[in-house]
């Protein structure tokens, strides 16, 4: 993103106008890793002796990975970040810089701004609607890159027929420490961060309201869904995952996990992964899984998009029952290879079966 340090206020004239605004909203780069943020053609960033750099690039696109007429333009935008993150936590790096390209549709480009509310929620739950989408947006993405210390740092934005967001994180770990899918073995055991399900459970929870409400338009830009204030501790999984940075580092930094991935295809499909990268086994038990309150078993297993971390331990290891006060949970452990036995075995009280990775996955054939 290039452009001059001028704060834009109103709505954007045009593609440098919109990145100037973008560049005011984000602030200075006082972040000691960015030595040269917005403004250039290329960002610089400084990382620490001994460390070396992981970077992650992740795509989304409305009517894809979300939707403009079910959630709020704020939960979009941290959602967007979150991705990156989550992607980092898995490797146990901290966050140095963000970078995001956006496709917009005109009328979603155009900036006007009022007092935004705590933690960037302002119109969340059933608020006013005084603010314009891209505001919104920007709420939400830069009240969590504020939280993680993760400064913007540059990017792009295209005029689009739709809207699609690309997000490149970059991030340092202490060279030799990054956590990987392929350092597992037979005898380790399997645990995961936080709780299961929930995401899938509040994306239901939108999808049955918007079925029951006509999708309604304010010019051509579509009003998301009213959430109304019971609902939203439910919804909290699905609007607001968090990124398990600390939980990564934590891990990173003892030396704990012999294997991670972050959960955001499902349980199912990234335990594959793992897996798959390591040439071993699982078996996990269904009655040990962390599973959402408002979730099914089912989603618990193959939702997707809750952002916890996937990891496994030598059964010599102790670990934490919570790290960084998120709750820790052993679900299994791993066995050897072979061709007899599935890849993964899920534990029930009537006995094993074969668990398939069933969680999400582009390009899959359906039926």
């Amino acid at each position: 993103m290039r452009g001059s340090v001028k704060p834009v206020d109103n709505a954007p004239a045009g593609e440098l106008e919109l990145i100037r605004w973008i560049r005011a909203r984000a602030g200075s780069t006082r972040q000691s890793q960015v030595r040269l943020g917005i403004g250039d053609d290329c960002a610089l960033l400084r990382s620490r002796a001994g460390e070396e750099l992981a970077v992650t690039t992740d795509l989304s696109i409305a009517g894809r990975h979300f939707e403009l007429a079910w959630q709020p333009a704020e939960a979009i935008g941290h959602r967007i970040l979150t991705r990156g993150l989550s992607d980092l936590a898995a490797m146990g790096a901290r966050p140095l810089a963000a970078f995001l390209s956006l496709g917009l549709p005109r009328e979603l480009a155009q900036a006007r701004r009022r007092s935004a509310g705590p933690q960037g929620r302002a119109d969340a739950v059933e608020g006013s609607r005084a603010a314009s989408w891209i505001d919104r947006f920007f709420d939400g993405f830069l009240a969590l890159a504020e939280a993680t210390a993760t400064p913007l740092a540059g990017g792009d934005v295209a005029e689009s027929p739709i809207l699609a967001a690309d997000i490149v994180l970059i991030g340092a770990v202490k060279r030799g420490r990054a956590l990987r899918r392929c350092g597992a073995r037979p005898g380790d055991l399997v645990y995961v961060t936080g709780e299961l399900g929930g995401a899938a459970a509040g994306l239901q929870t939108l999808a049955e309201r918007a079925v029951r409400r006509p999708q309604r338009r304010a010019g051509p830009a579509p009003i998301a869904l009213r959430i109304p204030r019971g609902l939203e501790a439910a919804l909290t999984a699905h609007l607001w995952p968090q990124p398990r940075l600390a939980q990564g580092q934590w891990l990173a930094a003892r030396r704990a996990a012999t294997a991670a991935i972050d959960i955001s295809d499902g349980l199912s499909t990234d335990l594959a992964h793992l897996c798959e990268e390591s040439g071993v086994a699982a078996e996990i038990d269904a009655a040990s899984l962390p599973v959402h309150r408002s979730a099914t078993l089912e989603q618990a297993l193959h939702g997707g998009e809750d952002y916890e971390l996937l990891f496994t331990a030598s059964a010599a290891t102790r670990l934490l029952r919570s790290i960084a006060g998120v709750p820790v949970t052993r679900i299994g452990r791993l066995v050897r290879r072979n061709t007899r036995r599935p890849l993964m075995t899920l534990l029930m009280a009537d006995g094993p079966q074969a668990l398939e990775p069933r969680g999400w996955e582009h390009f899959a054939r359906s039926g």
